[in-house]
């Protein structure tokens, strides 16, 4: 019993280590393969950020917001045409704003400002945030020219049955006009849609229609008028308010028939 004592001791001892160091070797192996791996995507994502600084921001789609393959793909949707030229998107600033007008707003949000959340399904960045401001700015200085112009827009009181006159003001004769459905009609989505396809915006407003083959079903109207709004609020974001205040009077509602003298 004391000469297998020690034998059977070695032999445990040695199917013990056996393993472990296979195991060691493994593991080793498979560290520096995956080094090589994070070394070689790290490598790959360098020169590719590389290659990507050099565009503008507006004019690709960030590699990490891209998905391997498309969740819903119809090859009998035709792809719907936007613009990628800047001079294009430039000329459209001159007809809106003048001359100019291209130099008004820095390259990054003149193309944000016409890009539509339904574009690249929002990657390249979108409107909502510009239009929002830029509405509140329109709909306070079209509510400015209704209180000033109380001739075109007044409507008749009825008399009083008793015959009694009430106080009025000069000041006071535009009040009647602040209602919703009369600025409502005057600043609806169809006249500012009809206003801005003057100034040509469908050309270069960037966004994905439902139903390619029929652009007023797809809701070109509100498209139009939000990057109108959209536009007025990249003014304010980068000139301040009088200069959005100005834009939004002369080439909105003065084009609609509000015409306003307050600054």
């Amino acid at each position: 019993m004391a000469s297998k004592l020690p034998a059977r001791s070695f032999r445990a001892v040695s199917s013990s280590v056996r393993p472990r160091s296979t195991c060691l070797r493994a593991s080793n192996l498979s560290t520096a393969v995956s080094q090589r791996r994070v070394l070689s995507t790290e490598s790959s994502l360098e020169s590719t950020q590389a290659n990507e600084t050099a565009k503008p921001r507006w004019s690709y789609t960030p590699p990490g917001a891209k998905a391997p393959f498309r969740l819903r793909y119809n090859p009998n949707r035709p792809e719907f045409p936007v613009n990628e030229d800047p001079a294009v998107l430039d000329q459209f600033y001159i007809r809106f704003l003048g001359n100019g007008g291209d130099k008004l707003l820095s390259e990054e949000i003149k193309w944000l400002a016409v890009t539509h959340k339904s574009f690249d399904q929002g990657r390249r960045g979108f409107n909502d945030r510009l239009a929002f401001l830029g509405k509140r700015i329109v709909q306070l200085q079209a509510s400015l020219a209704l209180v000033q112009d109380a001739g075109n827009f007044a409507r008749k009181v009825p008399e009083d049955p008793h015959g009694r006159q009430p106080f009025t003001h000069p000041a006071l004769d535009g009040l009647n006009n602040l209602s919703s459905n009369t600025k409502g009609f005057l600043t609806s989505k169809i006249k500012l849609s009809e206003l801005a396809q003057k100034y040509d915006l469908q050309k270069v407003v960037r966004w994905c229609p439902r139903m390619p083959n029929d652009l007023r079903a797809s809701g070109i109207d509100v498209v139009l008028a939000h990057t109108m709004y959209a536009i007025i609020g990249a003014i304010a974001l980068e000139k301040g308010g009088l200069v959005a205040n100005k834009v939004a009077q002369e080439r909105i509602l003065a084009p609609l028939g509000l015409k306003s003298t307050i600054s």
